[in-house]
């Protein structure tokens, strides 16, 4: 139970972090951009709509968006955790990383319009139903279509107002954001992923043979003390940022023992299961996840592919996240939510 209710803290965290992240990146965006009026030349019509009516309008759709479904929000997080439950919790952490990088640089701006028009339809909606006593036929009251119709004229005008200019905000984040970037992150994964394999490692050792995935489901006071193993990630990490930026051969060496790291930690946290409880444990969809993850290490951890495949490999472990976190968010049990 402890564990359970840690899970929901840190859940609901993450969600309120994303409702504050969310509307300032929009303001960011639009101020940072430089959008044109189609229709007008005015300087002072732009700056208000572009500058203020736009990002004000967007960033209030993604904060009720966030309220609205921050249950569903966090508990579909609680259950990627189950889902990815083979993953160890190091490499999930790697991997969910790159993952709201991308959302928030690629995904989230480009939809930000559409979420915007159903956000406020929805506000209407919620408006116009709230004092309404809903019958066997479940109508909603006949003034719900005008109003939502209303609510969402502001929200299309943004939308109507950027769209021919949106083409600038895909070059604006490939040119001054991803490409001056792309090097850095893939730099720092490189890193981080092989101090956490290594972690994961001395804790694999440390428990004698104990996974750290079934680490993490036993009770608090059956855990052992691994505190240390945090330090030397982070002492590890640092030290393989230096030999990364400092241009050490030395570094090579740690790239392809942490894939040697990682494949052998995931193969025992495969099976460790299956000699304790008679059989695999974790989501089928987990295992398919841990077998994409493992096939874009090899992408990862090899230098000699060019920045093409650092680009792809980036993508793929972001986008399968992505792609799971949605589906988790669609089929959740409607039971689950309070």
């Amino acid at each position: 139970m402890a564990r359970k209710v840690k899970s929901l803290l840190v859940s609901r965290l993450i969600v309120l972090i994303t409702a504050i992240l969310i509307p300032i990146a929009i303001f960011v965006i639009f101020i940072s951009v430089n959008f044109d009026l189609w229709f007008s030349e005015s300087q002072t019509l732009e700056f208000w709509i572009i500058k203020v009516l736009c990002p004000v309008i967007f960033a209030a759709s993604w904060l009720y968006f966030m309220i609205l479904f921050r249950n569903r929000i966090a508990l579909t997080i609680d259950s990627m955790e189950r889902v990815t439950s083979i993953i160890p919790l190091r490499l999930k952490i790697f991997y969910g990383m790159i993952a709201l990088f991308v959302l928030f640089i690629f995904i989230f701006p480009l939809i930000t319009p559409f979420v915007s028009i159903l956000s406020f339809m929805s506000i209407a909606w919620q408006i116009s139903t709230r004092t309404h006593e809903f019958d066997a036929s479940g109508k909603s009251p006949w003034y719900t279509k005008i109003l939502m119709i209303l609510f969402v004229i502001v929200p299309i005008f943004c939308t109507v107002a950027i769209i021919p200019e949106y083409v600038l905000l895909s070059n604006f984040i490939s040119a001054s954001i991803w490409e001056p970037l792309i090097e850095h992150i893939y730099t720092i994964s490189y890193c981080l992923c092989t101090a956490l394999a290594v972690g994961s490692l001395f804790f694999l050792f440390g428990n004698k043979g104990v996974s750290e995935y079934e680490q993490i489901l036993t009770h608090p006071d059956e855990k052992k003390g691994n505190t240390y193993i945090k330090y030397v990630e982070v002492i590890l990490f640092l030290f393989l940022l230096i030999l990364a930026y400092t241009g050490f051969e030395l570094i090579e060496f740690f790239y392809g023992a942490g894939l040697v790291i990682v494949v052998f930690v995931s193969i025992v946290n495969f099976f460790s299961s299956k000699s304790k409880t008679g059989k695999f444990r974790g989501h089928i969809l987990g295992y398919l996840l841990a077998a994409i993850f493992m096939g874009s290490n090899l992408l990862i951890f090899n230098i000699e592919f060019g920045a093409i495949f650092q680009i792809i490999s980036l993508v793929v472990l972001a986008g399968v996240f992505i792609v799971v976190f949605i589906i988790t968010f669609i089929v959740l049990e409607e039971e689950d939510e309070f």
